[in-house]
């Protein structure tokens, strides 16, 4: 499981959390991963730029200032950097972050070789777009074979690169460039998503948390009040084989994953 830790002003559901007069606040940072980590987080999900719909880019010197301190400071606890950008993706593993999670798959055309060196886990997430256009975006023949085809074609391009097919963490972007009908699409059948005979087992990171298609589901409209169907949707992937979960509310979704393990054995 990834908790989530967002340095930012912005982002959808907790932006501006350990914001002090537009600076991160380290301490606190440091802090709240340490309690995401004790409440059962496999490793933090540490974000410096909001990839809400619509949110403003921020430059690589200010993704820096954000996320590198924090880096810093938690060496030797297990951080991935959740970044698109291949020089900050550098600093951080140079910093001691063990995984990256790429929300553009590999866009930047220097982050697969810096990947590729650090023999890291890399998450290939499904996008198209920017946040800025990805909602015209989401026109798809059929959003479940569009969607893997995507990801298979950007996992190719990894793997041509020197990442290790071993090392590959395949997202398929719960919200990125699709309707909310398009993601409730793509979870219901995680556990037929589609196959390819040099691919037999992808490892898959499913990121619902809080996010806009539950709202439309349960008519939840504040991210905060969808814990519930965040649950669920956790609950859901993990019977689908899914391998990781990316969760704002990291201890209540270990608790429940607990009790469906332990009445599923």
């Amino acid at each position: 499981m990834l908790g989530i830790l967002n340095v930012t002003p912005d982002s959808f559901s907790d932006g501006g959390r350990v914001m002090r007069q537009g600076v991160v606040d380290v301490a606190g940072a440091v802090s709240l991963a340490e309690q995401i980590l004790r409440d059962g987080a496999d490793a933090i999900d540490l974000g410096g730029v909001s990839t809400r719909p619509g949110a403003p880019d921020v430059d690589e010197d200010e993704e820096l200032r954000r996320v590198l301190p924090v880096v810093q400071a938690l060496r030797g606890s297990p951080v991935w950097v959740d970044t698109s950008r291949a020089r900050v993706a550098a600093a951080v593993l140079d910093a001691g972050a063990l995984g990256i999670n790429d929300q553009r798959a590999g866009d930047d055309p220097g982050m697969l070789s810096v990947v590729a060196a650090a023999g890291c886990p890399y998450v290939l997430m499904h996008h198209r777009g920017t946040p800025a256009t990805m909602r015209s975006l989401a026109v798809y023949d059929d959003v479940v074979v569009d969607v893997w085809r995507e990801l298979d074609a950007a996992a190719d391009r990894a793997i041509d690169a020197g990442v290790k097919p071993s090392n590959l963490i395949f997202d398929p972007g719960i919200g990125f460039a699709k309707t909310a009908d398009q993601s409730i699409r793509l979870l219901a059948v995680l556990a037929e998503r589609p196959e390819r005979p040099e691919r037999p087992e992808r490892t898959v990171l499913v990121g619902a948390s809080r996010k806009s298609f539950l709202g439309a589901i349960t008519g939840r409209e504040a991210p905060g009040e969808r814990l519930a169907a965040s649950i669920a949707v956790a609950l859901w992937a993990r019977q689908a084989n899914v391998a990781w979960v990316r969760v704002h509310d990291v201890g209540p979704t270990v608790d429940a994953l607990r009790v469906w393990a332990a009445l599923s054995c």
